[in-house]
């Protein structure tokens, strides 16, 4: 493949798209628009079968070194019930080391959501390299990462398909016992890193009653729990305020004349 930069002010192949009139871009456009809400939909379906995955319960222990200390696996799930799981190549070895990390398992950490949209679904993101603590502390500082990022010690990243590729493991918790539930890796880590794609791999789910989810998992409206991410408590009811806005912009939206296919 060639290393050569990009020439931006090339032209493009007499191959790109035509140019056409406006009546035909709306055209090819509201085509387009039905083969992705066919799409949206069989994402939506695909992640109601996950939620239906048999678990894996995890019957070893395995350990941690934090900005604290020493941690189990538990401990990483912050209280909540939901725990995912990066694998992040940052250590001696990789590429960059010890200035920086793997530049693909960056570009994955700089497009993680603000956490506390995810916390407030009971579901913790957590990190986790064979750096030392200090190591990883400065690489969060220059970055700006905010990420829970612990230190592995032993054969976690083994036991759970991490050791020599990136990946993404989810974890339940429930009655003292953790189960493995999915695990999501190569191009599948490409589109991970919204609120929503975290929370479509989870067993879980998004919690919003329009999913297909099994008889008794938690469901809310959707819109309803939405806040500012400083702005979650969850002792409190949702604001209704923001409730009545909620609900006229969602009848709004469901109201609106579908595009016509010609």
């Amino acid at each position: 493949m060639s290393s050569q930069p990009l020439d931006r002010g090339s032209r493009l192949s007499q191959e790109r798209p035509a140019v056409v009139s406006r009546e035909e871009w709306n055209a090819a456009h509201a085509a387009m628009l039905s083969r992705e809400k066919a799409h949206t939909r069989a994402r939506d379906a695909l992640a109601a079968e996950r939620r239906r995955m048999p678990w894996l319960e995890v019957d070893k222990s395995y350990a941690f070194e934090g900005p604290e200390g020493r941690v189990g696996l538990e401990d990483l799930f912050e209280g909540r019930r939901q725990l995912i799981v990066y694998r992040a190549f940052f250590e001696p070895g990789v590429f960059g080391w010890p200035e920086q990390a793997c530049r693909g398992c960056s570009m994955v950490a700089d497009q993680v959501a603000h956490l506390a949209h995810l916390n407030a679904r009971d579901t913790t993101l957590a990190y986790v390299s064979r750096a030392p603590q200090n190591d990883i502390a400065r690489l969060k500082t220059k970055n700006g990462w905010e990420i829970p990022w612990y230190s592995l010690t032993d054969e976690f990243d083994l036991d759970f398909g991490v050791d020599q590729w990136h990946g993404h493991n989810v974890f339940f918790r429930e009655n003292g016992r953790i189960y493995r539930t999915y695990f999501i890796n190569s191009r599948g880590d490409e589109a991970i890193g919204t609120t929503w794609s975290y929370l479509d791999m989870t067993p879980l789910g998004r919690q919003e009653s329009w999913e297909d989810s099994p008889q008794g998992y938690p469901q809310t409206p959707p819109y309803k729990w939405w806040n500012w991410h400083d702005g979650y408590d969850a002792a409190a009811a949702p604001d209704q305020r923001w409730v009545e806005v909620s609900e006229a912009g969602e009848a709004a939206f469901r109201n609106r004349p579908e595009p016509t296919e010609r």
